[in-house]
C-alpha cells in the first residue's frame, strides 16, 4: 500500500503544479503582440518586430523572437530549438503521470497477490472452522487492487487534459512558425 500512496502523492503534486503552470501560461498570453510581430514582419521591419516581442512571455512570441534573432544564421534550427524548449515546459511531469497510470494497478495486483498468499498461509495454521480469517485476509488484499485502480483512474484524467494542452501548444507554435517562415520567404522574394 505504501508504494500506491507514494504514487498518489506524486500524482497529486504534479497535477497541482501543472494546473498552476497552465494558469500562469494563460495569463501570460499576448495574442495581440503576436499579431503585431507578424504585421511588422510583413512590412519588413524585423527590428521593430523583435522590439515588440521583447519581454513578452507568450510561448508563441518567445519562439518567434528567438527565430528572428537567428534568422541570418540558422533560422529553421533556431525555431525548432525554441519550440522544443517551450514544449518541454508543457510536457514536464507527464512521464511521471504516465508511469503512475501504468504502475499503480500493477502495484495493487501485487499487493493483492501477496495478501492472498498471506491469507492462505493462515489456512495451514488455523483450523477450517474460522473462515473469517481467510475472507478477511482476502478482502484486505483486494483493497490494494482497488486503491491501485483508483490511483490510475484519478491520474488518467489530468494526464489526458495536460496532453491536450501540450498538443494545443504544439499546434499553435507550428502554425505561427510556419506563418513566420512564409512571411520571411515572401520578404526574400520581394527583395
Amino acid at each position: 500500500m505504501w508504494p500506491i500512496l507514494i504514487a498518489s502523492l506524486a500524482t497529486f503534486t504534479i497535477v497541482i503544479e501543472r494546473i498552476s503552470f497552465l494558469i500562469r501560461e494563460q495569463k501570460s498570453r499576448c495574442p495581440g503582440t503576436v499579431r503585431k510581430i507578424f504585421s511588422e514582419i510583413e512590412k519588413g521591419r524585423f527590428e521593430e518586430a523583435m522590439r515588440i516581442g521583447d519581454g513578452c512571455k507568450d510561448f508563441v512570441a518567445v519562439t518567434l523572437i528567438y527565430g528572428l534573432q537567428h534568422r541570418q544564421k540558422a533560422f529553421s534550427s533556431a525555431l525548432l530549438r525554441a519550440a522544443n524548449k517551450e514544449l518541454k515546459r508543457f510536457g514536464r511531469g507527464l512521464p511521471v503521470l504516465d508511469t503512475v497510470i501504468t504502475l499503480a494497478p500493477l502495484l495493487g495486483l501485487f499487493g493483492t497477490v501477496t495478501g492472498m498468499i498471506h491469507a492462505f498461509g493462515l489456512l495451514g495454521v488455523k483450523e477450517l472452522d474460522t473462515p473469517t480469517v481467510i475472507t478477511g485476509g482476502i478482502a484486505e488484499a483486494l483493497i490494494a487492487t482497488a486503491y491501485g485502480l483508483l490511483t490510475a483512474m484519478v491520474a488518467l484524467i489530468p494526464f489526458n487534459y495536460l496532453n491536450a494542452h501540450l498538443e494545443e501548444a504544439r499546434h499553435e507554435i507550428e502554425d505561427a512558425t510556419t506563418h513566420l517562415e512564409l512571411l520571411l520567404l515572401k520578404q526574400d522574394k520581394s527583395l
